[in-house]
């Protein structure tokens, strides 16, 4: 037995050959791609071919892929995008905090903390069932024409006040989906051990619900960059707000085009790693 396994060590293991089956499934994987790849030159071939020969090409063309416009006003449109940043950057984690906030109003068992849970409720129905843009309007018009002093009358505080009522709706419903996702048998086990329910809920129940919601949470993160645009409706001069200034100097619609580059290099990344992620959590399901 032990020369056999000796001489095993020695001559290392082989990888066992491919099943029938497993190559099979090989092959229909490699046929699919190929027609994958196929359809989609097909497809892009014919746009770039018949776009083209459209009698207003030329026309939309100078209006809106001109290059010498592009280089004048995109360095100026990647300046103006800083301001995007730097609103989402303090709104992000003050969302994360006032979404976990409302999950967790929503979730209190208490009868005496029922007034919690329907303040949890009536905020996510009310700032869910208002449009974005609307709720920017009302508290960035609304709110400063009280005639607050400075900095309190600053579209750019209340702006984002209004992102952050909207987007934390949607966040503590998300959250709120993360904790109910997690099976009663885990609050059970928390308070045989002694745990109370605040404990339960910090030690047991909040850790494996906020890694589930991870993937949902980053595709509202997502869209959150993209709406900072809207605050440009109440005076901020930010990348969607530059752009119509160029448009208006130049009298071309190129530099929105300018824009939409910079908003897709930012989120077509974020939306690939949001995918990566919600796909590692689905294999680590099963």
């Amino acid at each position: 037995m032990a020369e056999q396994d000796l001489y095993q060590s020695a001559a290392g293991d082989k990888p066992a050959a491919p099943t029938r089956r497993e190559a099979y499934e090989a092959s229909v994987r490699r046929r699919s791609n190929r027609i994958a790849l196929t359809s989609t030159a097909v497809v892009l071939l014919s746009v770039f071919i018949l776009v083209p020969l459209a009698p207003g090409w030329e026309a939309v063309q100078r209006s809106f892929f001109n290059g010498e416009v592009f280089a004048k006003t995109f360095p100026g449109l990647l300046n103006a995008f800083l301001l995007d940043v730097m609103i989402f950057a303090w709104c992000a984690p003050l969302i994360a905090l006032v979404g976990l906030g409302i999950a967790l109003c929503r979730d209190v068992r208490a009868p005496a903390l029922f007034p919690l849970r329907l303040f949890g409720a009536v905020y996510t129905d009310v700032f869910r069932g208002l449009p974005v843009v609307l709720v920017i309007y009302l508290i960035g018009f609304g709110i400063p024409g009280l005639g607050l002093p400075r900095p309190w009358n600053s579209p750019y505080i209340w702006g984002s006040l209004a992102l952050i009522l909207v987007y934390a709706a949607y966040v503590a419903e998300v959250i709120r989906s993360g904790i109910d996702s997690i099976h009663q048998s885990q609050r059970a086990a928390a308070a045989s051990l002694g745990l109370s329910d605040a404990d339960t809920m910090r030690f047991v129940v909040l850790p494996q619900a906020i890694r589930n919601v991870v993937p949902a949470n980053m595709n509202l993160f997502i869209a959150l960059q993209k709406d900072v645009a809207l605050l440009s409706f109440i005076g901020p001069v930010e990348i969607f707000r530059q752009a119509g200034v160029y448009k208006s100097l130049y009298a071309n619609f190129t530099p929105y085009v300018g824009a939409a580059l910079i908003f897709l290099a930012l989120t077509i990344p974020a939306t690939r790693y949001a995918d990566y992620l919600m796909n590692k959590q689905n294999r680590r399901r099963r």
